[in-house]
């Protein structure tokens, strides 16, 4: 009789504790008080069917809107073909505006989808075929914003972030991303023959990144 008497205050407790989780994370400003560790990439990553080359530092952006943690080019040859991969660990995870921001990328992107990596864009510009997409600390890979913040909001809700959060160990979201931006010359490459060099390449780059996402 006493559980039947305290089942729907229970519920409604329950109900309203996850209704306001949820509103804190639709509609109030995402907390962000503390500072991602510093990074530095690795001099070299392995990716296979490919040769290392070199790997330098990139420039810093001109603006000042974007909080870059840290940056590295990386070039790989296979044969006579030359691979650049540009990383970048962000406190943002809009690709298409780096895109637009960081590449001066005007065309439109192809966003397409692998089971088990997430979302990416490929596109043309100036005859260079390209891969962009956002890897996350959690989830899939995301290339639109919308991708991105609807991955941050279903991951926010675990229960252990969730737990985590309440006991103040850690933020409720994790704004982060390393964007991976690979890109080849077209020359003799139809422009999907070369996507399909950057999707291979970029499927064993993903795999490697995820595990090793940067510690926040």
């Amino acid at each position: 009789m006493i559980w039947k008497q305290l089942r729907i205050p229970l519920l409604a407790f329950t109900l309203s504790g996850v209704l306001f989780v949820l509103g804190s994370i639709v509609f109030l400003p995402t907390k962000n008080p503390k500072t991602a560790t510093a990074f530095t990439f690795p001099q070299e990553v392995p990716l296979p069917q490919w040769q290392f080359s070199i790997s330098r530092p990139l420039p810093q952006p001109t603006k000042k809107i974007y909080q870059v943690i840290a940056q590295k080019h990386y070039q790989y040859l296979n044969k006579n073909l030359v691979l650049d991969i540009e990383m970048r660990y962000l406190k943002d995870g809009d690709v298409v505006r780096f895109l637009r921001d960081f590449s001066f990328i005007s065309s439109s992107a192809v966003v397409r989808q692998q089971q088990g990596i997430g979302y990416y864009g490929v596109g043309v510009e100036k005859q260079r075929a390209y891969l962009s997409a956002c890897i996350n600390p959690q989830g899939g890979s995301t290339f639109t914003n919308e991708q991105f913040h609807q991955n941050l909001h279903i991951h926010a809700i675990q229960p252990q972030r969730l737990l985590s959060w309440i006991l103040s160990q850690e933020q409720l979201q994790d704004n982060r991303c390393l964007w991976t931006h690979l890109s080849i010359p077209l020359n003799n490459y139809s422009p999907e023959a070369a996507y399909q060099v950057l999707e291979n390449a970029w499927f064993s780059w993903y795999q490697w990144w995820q595990p090793r996402f940067p510690k926040s």
